[in-house]
């Protein structure tokens, strides 16, 4: 059988991506740009209120980062014609029916001549307003839809997800839409877009009628989105939106050819291309900031769980397999793209990797001095943090709340300050329980599938490799992951 090609597949496409800006998104859009550079048109969805301004975010946001240095570096001084050629920046948005391009012309000409969408629009914040994270993550999935049935030529639409839809389970967890059943059944009785829009419509004018501050309704809004995701047994806002928006999806596709793809913890880029990038702080890299500057001295976490996590140049490699494998099929399938099952690594190995790095190579604090890391306290339940916090800090705190009213109010700033700052931390710890304690392991029997074809059958399955039993983790944390996260982010601060 005559071997296919992947990068064949691509060529003289024309490929529309939402969430550009964002880490995957923008690793996506170089990398096609560089393999590929006989592809037709990438349109990039992008907020802005108009064409300037979306090719002026297109710039400062996307093509103007150092991600875009290898692509520059081989372009030279023909690089901004290349992109001009390739690259169109869209005004709208996914929150918005048609995706908010409002220009007729250019709406007829992407459903004309869009073959594939990547919707990798989201955002990702555990607690997000309430609002926002319906429109993007939920809605926002609708709009895509709705859109990618106007594409006349349309042989694809791939959605990016996240594995941590399935909420907190245990065990293996499989690739499918078993931990969603429940809740599917639940919301095909009623119609779950007007329900929730209805209840958010009234929170909102609540808060107006109050008078709220704009700080006041944000907060709101958060805990709004934390107590409706866990009415319905989801940890946090960004999970339940996101598991909603694959229900909506599943439900709501028809004949079209759809591929979700969940990624684990994505993390900075294993080979391509080039080590270390990252953008922002991804999960675990709070943690490591927070240690290695001295600012962590204790953790919730149990150190024998799993952590899975996985380069985003993998991810890149696996969307980009289950496009071409999947293309003009009227089905759907779900990828878990992760390590867990295949090459594991635990909170301990990872515990051990940075102390180590950080040992020899000290963050140097504002006065030039080196930052000293310990060991630090691991704490495996949330009930002996609790304790922990409550002796360690919450008790002085009560004492200086004490003193502060036997002193008529001087030490108020202080208090407050410090009140705030344990209540920001305790949220937090909150937030982040279900992945630090997290105890599933994510089945990866399609993504080995995937994996297996693409070996058979293209002769370019080598440059689009996405299976993580080839990381050294070690390696990966140490050399590359760690000096890429301070020098893409924390040096930037």
């Amino acid at each position: 059988m005559e071997l296919k090609s992947i990068l064949g597949y691509l060529q003289n496409k024309t490929i529309l991506v939402t969430g550009a800006t964002g880490f995957l998104g923008m690793v996506f859009v170089e990398k096609i740009l560089r393999v590929q550079p006989d592809v037709k048109k990438l349109y990039l969805l992008l907020r802005a209120s108009d064409t300037k301004s979306a090719t002026d975010r297109m710039q400062n946001q996307i093509i103007g980062k150092e991600l875009f240095r290898v692509l520059r570096e081989k372009w030279g001084a023909g690089f901004d014609s290349f992109i001009a050629k390739k690259v169109v920046a869209v005004p709208g948005d996914v929150t918005f029916d048609d995706l908010g391009v409002k220009e007729f012309r250019l709406r007829e000409e992407m459903c004309t001549d869009i073959e594939i969408i990547l919707n990798s629009a989201g955002t990702t914040n555990f607690d997000e307003r309430y609002d926002i994270a319906l429109s993007v993550n939920t809605f926002g999935v609708q709009h895509v839809l709705s859109f990618a049935k106007k594409c006349l030529k349309l042989e694809m639409l791939l959605h990016v997800s996240t594995a941590y839809v399935c909420g907190e389970r245990e065990g293996l967890i499989l690739e499918d839409s078993s931990c969603m059943d429940e809740m599917e059944k639940e919301i095909t009785k009623f119609d779950f877009k007007v329900q929730e829009k209805n209840l958010v419509e009234e929170k909102l004018n609540e808060l107006k009628a109050q008078n709220a501050t704009e700080e006041v309704i944000t907060t709101t809004m958060k805990d709004f989105g934390i107590e409706r995701a866990k009415l319905y047994g989801w940890p946090n806002t960004y999970v339940f939106t996101k598991a909603i928006g694959e229900i909506l999806l599943r439900h709501s596709k028809e004949n079209l050819s759809v591929v979700i793809i969940r990624p684990t913890v994505v993390t900075s880029t294993y080979k391509e291309p080039f080590p270390g990038w990252v953008q922002g702080f991804r999960t675990i890299d709070s943690v490591i900031a927070g240690y290695c500057k001295g600012k962590l001295t204790c953790l919730l976490v149990d150190p024998m769980s799993v952590f899975d996590m996985v380069p985003v140049d993998m991810v890149v490699n696996s969307i980009t397999v289950a496009m071409v494998a999947n293309a003009n099929k009227s089905s759907s399938i779900i990828y878990h793209v992760g390590s867990s099952l295949r090459n594991p690594i635990n909170f301990l190995n990872i515990h051990s990797f940075v102390f180590r790095y950080f040992t020899k190579n000290p963050w140097i604090d504002k006065d030039g001095k080196p930052v000293k890391v310990g060991k630090g306290k691991i704490f495996k339940t949330m009930a002996t943090f609790r304790m922990y916090m409550q002796i360690r800090f919450m008790l002085p705190l009560e004492g200086l709340k004490f003193v502060n009213k036997a002193f008529g109010g001087y030490f108020q700033d202080l208090y407050v300050n410090y009140n705030q700052k344990l209540k920001l931390v305790m949220r937090l710890v909150e937030l982040y329980e279900p992945y630090m304690l997290f105890k599933g392991i994510f089945d990866d029997n399609n993504a080995e599938e995937l994996r297996r074809i693409t070996r058979e059958r293209f002769v370019d399955a080598e440059a689009f490799n996405f299976d993580a039993r080839c990381i050294d983790w070690e390696d990966y944390i140490m050399h590359t992951h760690i000096p890429g996260l301070q020098k893409y982010v924390m040096m930037k601060r």
